[in-house]
């Protein structure tokens, strides 16, 4: 059965849903513009929805449409009721549902390739679909295991830390090769084994490849889960001769490969290392507990608001304790009194601040914080040397001195905030008994001019706020 191109007002259709999409990912590279690159996003799916409805026929319309309707319901809900501290794994279940369905088109098109147009004369897939659907099932399969692993390590269902499997970089390559040596066997013989292999060994390499991979670096992980899910899609969109798939899944796939390697470089991470699995990853990693007692100094808050009403200069570091404590709205209120005041406020970002890329800021847009308070690592870095105070609200590995001098640490080598050189550092935290995401004590916790606040972020804020208005 030979495909048969489509009309050309389809292709134009397609053209403009892809040129939507450009415009979306260019809205969502800054959150000023993030509601409207949401909104070309949602109008370029809306195109191509429609026009893939009209030009192809379908068993039931009805069915069909029904099937949107709760899928949007249920996007529609969870969108209303997730808490922003849900969000990032949220985004990692988001991305197996994306690579379970791209496994689930690839079984529908090998079990039935007359009804998707991709079978010769002798009912035999062709060739090169066998290839297209081959490595669309590998990469949606690899997406699915891997975000389900992702999804466990966010949700606190399974251990932040790396699980370092014995010989694991053997497994991990030997099974890739094997994934490859079938999908290659696969074009010259249709036999169901090898399709069925293919599949189970992927779901197989993508819980092999997440689980060696630390909390330190999940925010990559979930950036590049998000590439995997684009190609997955893009692979499909070969074999279902859809020309919107092909052009969504590659520039997912593409935008988040690209961001994946700017955050890897952000960390002095090796990109290649990360995505194989953890390849760089050493069996020495901390327990998780503090390494030792050691004498540090309680603050509060009447303490905290006198010493940054004196101050010229406050840089607030906020981190995933922020986030869970939703303390974002009154940390904006507390930097509003500081200004009136006359003291210079602003906003440290780190790449992996968070379980998600861009998810500080996310948070800060939606307590309305001004953008041109919130800096970038390497835009503030050298102004904490200048800082009368460093406030960190929920934030750990990202301001601690071992990824700096501690070889055995499993962030080491990671760029962190250098708050140790302001002249105070008041440290909002839950209590002292545990440690970062990436299980490692903090130096900072100990230093002279350090003072630990210890109690839930939004709490503490308030009470700062308090302070600071009389």
């Amino acid at each position: 059965m030979e495909h048969v191109a489509p009309p050309a007002w389809v292709m134009l259709a397609y053209l403009i849903s892809g040129v939507f999409f450009i415009l979306a990912l260019r809205g969502l590279s800054s959150p000023a513009t993030s509601q409207q690159g949401n909104r070309f996003g949602m109008a370029g799916m809306l195109i191509a929805v429609v026009t893939t409805l009209v030009t192809h026929e379908v068993a039931s319309l009805p069915e069909i449409l029904g099937a949107i309707a709760i899928g949007g319901g249920i996007g529609w809900v969870t969108a209303r009721k997730i808490a922003m501290t849900d969000m990032p794994q949220l985004v990692a279940a988001f991305h197996s549902l994306v690579g379970m369905a791209a496994v689930l088109v690839a079984a529908a098109a090998f079990l039935n390739p007359v009804a998707f147009g991709i079978a010769g004369e002798d009912g035999l897939i062709n060739p090169v679909s066998r290839v297209e659907m081959g490595l669309g099932i590998a990469i949606g399969a690899i997406t699915f295991s891997g975000s389900v692993i992702a999804f466990l390590k966010l949700a606190g269902k399974m251990s932040g830390a790396p699980i370092l499997l014995p010989l694991r970089h053997v497994i991990n390559l030997g099974t890739l090769a094997a994934i490859l040596g079938l999908i290659g066997y696969f074009t010259v013989d249709q036999s169901p084994w090898i399709f069925w292999t293919v599949t189970a060994l992927a779901f197989l390499i993508g819980f092999l490849l997440i689980i060696p991979i630390g909390g330190a670096d999940m925010p990559v992980v979930v950036s590049m889960l998000n590439s995997y899910s684009g190609w997955a899609a893009a692979a499909m969109g070969f074999t279902l001769h859809n020309t919107a798939m092909i052009i969504t899944g590659a520039l997912v796939g593409s935008s988040g490969a690209i961001l994946s390697y700017i955050m890897c470089k952000a960390m002095n991470r090796s990109f290649i290392s990360v995505i194989a699995g953890g390849f760089g990853a050493e069996a020495a990693v901390s327990s998780g507990e503090a390494k030792e007692q050691r004498p540090w100094k309680r603050g509060s808050a009447e303490d905290a608001a006198y010493m940054m009403q004196q101050a010229e200069s406050v840089i607030i570091v906020p981190g995933y304790g922020m986030a869970v404590a939703q303390a974002q709205h009154i940390l904006r209120e507390m930097a509003d009194v500081l200004k009136k005041q006359g003291v210079s406020v602003k906003y440290a970002i780190h790449p992996v601040a968070g379980r998600m890329p861009g998810h500080m800021n996310v948070l800060l847009a939606e307590a309305s914080v001004p953008y041109d308070e919130v800096f970038e690592l390497e835009d503030i870095n050298s102004e904490f040397a200048q800082a009368d105070v460093a406030f960190i609200i929920g934030a750990n590995d990202v301001v601690n001195p071992a990824a700096k001098t501690d070889k055995t640490s499993p962030i080491y080598g990671m760029p962190v905030f250098d708050v140790d050189k302001a002249k105070t550092v008041f440290f909002v935290k839950r209590s002292m008994g545990g440690v970062g995401y990436a299980g490692v004590d903090n130096d900072v916790f100990y230093m002279d001019q350090t003072m630990m606040l210890l109690a839930d972020a939004k709490k503490m804020c308030e009470d700062i706020v308090k302070a600071l208005q009389h």
